[in-house]
């Protein structure tokens, strides 16, 4: 199992649950509730979608306990001063790693906290959850050739661009390694 709650400097990432999931897609009054946060207004963002939710669900459901955290995570801002917690994105795994130890990755931030770093950090974030896990020594995420943004939060977390995808996707890759062991 790998930790369902990783901290960076801004963010809370904490990896989707049946529950959590379960609340957004069918009971989104209670979502914020359980979330212990507020919602963006244009909550889910990009393309993390009712679709998205459905399938980490269902693929939660048939793993078990060996699916948790390989699949979404929330990404909270911590509370400062006037602004509570609030949940700002979500990103997360495709899966768990294969053969090879590649699994890829993909992220969405709210319009109204894009161009603040959130995009980064988060993806950081989540790349130190690969590396801590010990399984994952590479990273793969695709965006659209139009999606500049995502692109550089891409490129400043040490991916690369390798090739064009096709339907003008990108793909980028990165090598983790794995984290030290503490001591």
């Amino acid at each position: 199992m790998i930790p369902l709650i990783h901290h960076t400097p801004r963010l809370l990432l904490l990896a989707a649950s049946r529950a959590l999931l379960t609340a957004e897609l069918h009971k989104p009054h209670l979502f914020p509730k359980l979330l212990g946060a507020a919602l963006p207004t244009d909550w889910p963002p990009g393309e993390y979608d009712r679709a998205a939710m459905t399938h980490f669900l269902a693929r939660l459901e048939a793993g078990g306990p060996a699916a948790a955290g390989w699949y979404g995570w929330y990404a909270l801002r911590k509370a400062e001063a006037e602004v509570p917690r609030t949940l700002v994105g979500a990103g997360g795994f495709l899966g768990p790693p294969d053969a090879d130890g590649t699994v890829e990755i993909g992220f969405s931030i709210a319009a109204d906290w894009r161009g603040r770093g959130l995009g980064t950090e988060l993806v950081g974030g989540l790349v130190e959850q690969a590396a801590a896990t010990g399984r994952v020594r590479q990273l793969l995420a695709h965006t659209g050739a139009d999606n500049v943004g995502a692109q550089r939060v891409l490129l400043a977390n040490s991916f690369a661009l390798t090739k064009t995808a096709g339907e003008g996707r990108l793909r980028f890759e990165r090598v983790v390694e794995a984290a030290l062991a503490p001591g």
